[in-house]
């Protein structure tokens, strides 16, 4: 369902990302692991079409995104880091506008309004104007939105940054969930999220691939937390790749 190969961006003569390659096959949930700075957010935007790479393909669901993005896109949900709500709308507002921009009619756009909502359990804050809900609320908003169009891949940009413990607990269950008819990329930096959701790993650093497998094989010549540490160079290795380009945390 995705796919990408050898993909790199540059900045002039900066590295951010260089010879990223993995595929992810129909009903897997990955995590996409590395400290700040290590290329995920960069790699994100390139696998959903927000940024075309210097070098490299990517396919999703057999679709090549650099001369099929739009209809590439169809295919995919994303949920970007701090993704951009707007405050003056009620959720029910903005599923009604992703939806209308995204084409559906209005029969499909109410049936899918009516299971984004039952999905994200926003039926409580459904008529609120989003931006005096909490920050839990706004990220299931943000999932609804990307749900919205029934996508068969989901990527999620460090989707339980920011939220308290009961809101990711309650995030990362939403996520097993999905896991069991999407395919999903979750980007993240904390490792307890690869151990609640992650089926495998890929991790990078400084911009490239340091490990492909499961969280089992991750961790199996010591803890998860000690091998991250190991295969980041924890303590002695330079900035990140994006937080050198200006770009600011993966």
């Amino acid at each position: 369902m995705i796919q990408a190969e050898s993909l790199s961006k540059y900045y002039g003569s900066f590295v951010a990302i260089e010879d990223i390659t993995f595929a992810i096959p129909r009903g897997e949930v990955v995590a996409f692991l590395g400290p700040n700075g290590a290329g995920k957010t960069t790699t994100m935007k390139i696998l959903t079409g927000y940024l075309a790479p210097s070098a490299g393909r990517i396919a999703i669901a057999g679709l090549d995104v650099g001369k099929q993005r739009l209809e590439a896109a169809r295919r995919i949900g994303y949920l970007p880091e701090n993704g951009p709500l707007y405050d003056d709308m009620t959720p029910l507002e903005l599923l009604r506008f992703f939806g209308e921009a995204r084409g559906l009619n209005q029969k499909t756009l109410e049936e899918r309004i009516n299971r984004v909502t039952v999905q994200c359990a926003l039926e409580l804050v459904l008529e609120k104007p989003i931006g005096k809900l909490s920050r839990g609320y706004r990220q299931r908003a943000g999932l609804a939105q990307a749900l919205l169009h029934d996508p068969e891949v989901l990527i999620m940009d460090e989707p339980t940054a920011g939220l308290d413990p009961n809101q990711i607990r309650d995030f990362r269950r939403d996520i097993r969930e999905l896991g069991k008819e999407k395919t999903i990329l979750i980007s993240t930096h904390i490792l307890q999220e690869v151990e609640a959701v992650a089926d495998r790993v890929l991790l990078v650093h400084n911009g490239r691939m340091k490990f492909d497998g499961t969280p089992e094989e991750l961790r199996r010549d010591g803890s998860l937390e000690e091998t991250f540490y190991q295969m980041t160079d924890y303590g002695r290795a330079p900035g990140g790749a994006e937080a050198a380009a200006g770009g600011g945390a993966a």
